[in-house]
């Protein structure tokens, strides 16, 4: 049992959204944590090293998206980010900076919660990945080295710089080397089952370890896409 209750810092500028979402999670049995800037908010997840950040975009000082890129330099919180705006790019931009999910205002805040429910549910470790996966020669393309254990990444060698979600994808399709994992399977098994959001969430993200990883969508070394399925790690040559 956990000794102390699930942490969730709440960031945003406006006081009235800060309570609304303060109260529902707090009836939800969170304890609760604010911040209404952006340095405000680096500081809270140093000092308080909540499980979740509620992270609103357009804050004073440091936006959302550069809060999200320091905080992800040493904390796995899981972070959804709240935009009033609307458009793709914004999206988009948070998922690459580190972001788990994301959520437009307005909202209910019902919806929030539920969110954050979702989210708790995926363990940092990544459910459905076996605990003692260890991905080397033999098993993957040349060039990649996974160890579950020890959660590192190396490709040619060199280390990768990965986020807990990221690391959670790689080792979900490093699990069956050259078998297609459809996307709602990548959902349920990395973002946790019922998880309600769409396929577009799975690209960005794999888009991100790709990038990270040095593979060429159009020419992939590691990471393949099956048009109109999902996508594969390719196997040992």
């Amino acid at each position: 049992m956990r000794p102390d209750p699930i942490r969730v810092l709440v960031v945003d500028d406006e006081p009235p959204i800060v309570d609304l979402l303060t109260g529902y999670l707090v009836r939800e049995g969170y304890e609760v944590v604010s911040a209404c800037d952006g340095r405000a908010a680096v500081e809270a997840v140093r000092e308080r090293s909540p499980d979740v950040v509620i992270l609103d975009v357009m804050l004073p000082g440091l936006d959302g998206i550069e809060v999200c890129r320091q905080i992800r330099a040493f904390s796995d919180a899981y972070v959804l980010m709240l935009t009033a705006r609307g458009e793709e790019l914004d999206r988009i931009v948070g998922l690459t900076v580190g972001a788990d999910d994301y959520l437009v205002k307005p909202f209910s805040p019902r919806e929030v919660v539920a969110r954050v429910k979702a989210l708790l549910r995926r363990p940092r470790t990544g459910p459905g990945v076996a605990s003692a996966l260890s991905v080397g020669p033999g098993s993957a393309p040349a060039g990649l080295e996974l160890d579950e254990g020890r959660r590192s990444v190396r490709v040619d060698g060199a280390p990768v710089d990965l986020t807990a979600l990221e690391f959670n994808l790689l080792s979900r399709l490093a699990r069956e080397p050259g078998i297609v994992v459809p996307r709602p399977v990548i959902l349920d098994s990395v973002w946790g089952p019922g998880y309600d959001s769409d396929d577009h969430l799975v690209d960005v993200h794999i888009a991100n370890l790709r990038r990270k990883l040095g593979d060429d969508p159009a020419q992939p070394r590691f990471v393949e896409t099956i048009r109109g399925v999902g996508y594969r790690l390719r196997e040992a040559r």
